[in-house]
């Protein structure tokens, strides 16, 4: 009868750690036969708002970065590869787009400065020179740092040139929940020619997003919290960062009150940072814009614009929205709230949004590396 009961127990075991496999392996795969239509009256926006497809086909649409030109670089993580889009006729819809990368590991990442585009491996960051006169022909890229660590676990990387003209590199913990070397849960800079790595911050779990307010240049960055916790903790975060050299709690504390089970009693939460909101369990929050344009309604004006890529371990999935944080009139945090929803239905997901990016006419692209589109959200009283 034991023996029974042990191979139940077991049997059972199998089943969550397949399931959870399952649900892991999927946020990296696009699986073709759950794909729904892309039906664009299921987004809800506030009046006034309207939502339509910027590009098509782009498969597992990533961090996106618009250059100084014109072009919108994509970059993916499943796919490997890194893309080029343009509008040319000014009808806000890519008409054109490029391969410019395919077979890269990882290549989350994209950043432009003076011409060329910067693309971030698991474990490099490369340059592709004098980028928008080759679209058609790319050069070969310069590796131009290959310092970073090989685990690919949060291995993907967000980058963006910071106000002091650096490239910011974050390097996510190589675990679910962990001490580990110094470089891990960290966010590092660089010169634009590779050289001068410094960590910036520690205790970051993985931020895939981050950016700087448009008057005082202060970092801004989203976090995903741990998982196996349970359903609804820790909260996922947004930090806030007044000055360099901070450590934000990971391992050892999650959103700013909860100690670690596991590495708890070895720091006090009271010694990092908190978080300025708590943003919502497993919500996965990844790329953020502070709105600077003027399409919008003026109370938009400098809020900030968070996209949520959604649950995968979650018994009730939640997130898969794009969602407001407001300030007061004294720059603090009154919450968040959803801004664009709707591409979770009855516990199916259709969509996941994953990067914003802020067009010259003011409008917001928003990628989905789930649809495989790229959006375009304005306001049209």
């Amino acid at each position: 009868m034991r023996r029974k009961k042990i191979i139940l127990i077991v049997l059972l075991s199998l089943v969550v750690l397949i399931g959870a496999a399952y649900l892991y392996v999927k946020q990296f795969v696009n699986l073709a036969w759950e794909k729904s239509e892309i039906d664009l009256s299921k987004i809800e926006l506030p009046q006034g708002f309207k939502i339509d497809i910027f590009a098509e086909d782009v498969i597992n649409a990533r961090s996106i970065t618009r250059s100084p030109d014109g072009t919108i670089f994509v970059g993916t993580r499943g796919q490997g590869s890194v893309y080029a889009l343009r509008d040319e006729d000014g009808d806000n819809r890519a008409e054109k787009k490029w391969v410019i990368a395919s077979g890269l590991s990882l290549p989350n990442g994209v950043a432009v400065k003076d011409g060329n585009l910067y693309v971030a491996e698991y474990n490099r960051i490369l340059r592709y020179d004098d980028i928008e006169k080759h679209l058609a022909n790319p050069p070969e890229p310069v590796v131009i740092n290959e310092d970073y660590p090989s685990e690919k676990h949060h291995g993907w990387k967000f980058i963006d040139f910071g106000p002091d003209g650096k490239l910011y590199v974050p390097v996510g913990a190589p675990c679910n929940i962990c001490e580990s070397e110094d470089i891990f849960n960290t966010i590092t800079r660089i010169n634009p020619d590779g050289s001068g790595l410094e960590i910036v911050h520690r205790g970051i779990r993985n931020t895939v997003g981050f950016t700087w307010h448009p008057t005082t240049k202060e970092l801004w960055f989203t976090d995903n919290g741990r998982d196996l916790m349970g359903n609804d903790q820790p909260d996922c975060e947004l930090n806030h960062a007044l000055t360099d050299g901070l450590h934000f709690g990971y391992p050892y504390c999650h959103q700013g009150d909860i100690a670690d089970p596991k590495f708890g009693e070895k720091h006090a939460c009271s010694e990092f940072i908190p978080p300025i909101v708590k943003l919502g369990p497993h919500v996965a929050p990844l790329g953020l814009i502070f709105y600077t344009a003027n399409q919008f309604p003026e109370n938009y004006k400098h809020q900030l614009l968070i996209a949520e890529h959604g649950s995968w371990n979650r018994a009730d999935p939640i997130g898969y929205q794009v969602s407001l944080v407001r300030f007061d009139a004294n720059g603090k945090a009154e919450g968040k709230s959803a801004f664009a929803s709707g591409w979770l239905r009855d516990g199916e997901a259709w969509g996941r949004p994953v990067d914003l990016e802020q067009l010259p006419d003011g409008s917001v692209l928003v990628s989905d590396d789930f649809a495989d589109v790229i959006y375009r959200i304005y306001y049209e009283d």
